[in-house]
């Protein structure tokens, strides 16, 4: 899941440019209402690209990506006036995705780091992820520790030039 625009300069970046349909520019993560309703973290990194990108477009997807409230897992701060609706989160962002989720739906997009922090801390209810018939053997590994066992298929259907993905939690009673 490393470099997928190819902005790193790695050796294996840039593979969701040259496999899939191009620049992000509808809801390929299929999140609907949860993209107005819901809040979306990002990690500093990830969060700096996209409010270079986003403020300028202008669609459908553009005003929503803009308009909904953005939180940034930060050490070192942010330009919260970078992107509009943005703000760092104080502490820790476990915590903070622990307590926020109880009032609304959390949504990561990108930042490897963070889902990570949040996986290993058992907070993650749901990933949605577009896949592509490539293998770079290089790079950050979305499950680094394997696969998680209590997550299933929900949803496994064509998408660009790969598959658009739901595991989701099954929890046991």
């Amino acid at each position: 899941m490393s470099d997928p625009d190819g902005r790193w300069g790695t050796g294996y970046g840039g593979w969701a440019f040259r496999f899939g349909r191009g620049p992000v520019s509808d809801d390929k993560f299929r999140l609907g209402t949860r993209m107005e309703r819901g809040v979306q973290l990002y990690g500093r990194r990830t969060w700096e690209h996209f409010a270079r990108l986003w403020p300028g477009r202008d669609s459908d997807f553009a005003r929503v990506m803009n308009a909904v409230p953005k939180r940034v897992a930060t050490r070192t701060g942010i330009d919260a006036a970078a992107w509009s609706n943005s703000a760092a989160i104080a502490g820790d962002p476990v915590a903070w995705v622990t307590d926020e989720r109880a009032r609304r739906d959390v949504v990561v997009i990108g930042s490897v780091s963070l889902v990570h922090a949040l996986a290993a801390a058992d907070v993650v209810d749901e990933y949605r992820i577009v896949t592509f018939p490539t293998v770079v053997g290089a790079g950050d590994r979305l499950f680094a520790a394997g696969a998680p066992v209590d997550f299933r298929f929900t949803v496994v259907e064509p998408a660009d030039a790969g598959a658009f993905t739901v595991l989701r939690r099954v929890r046991s009673t």
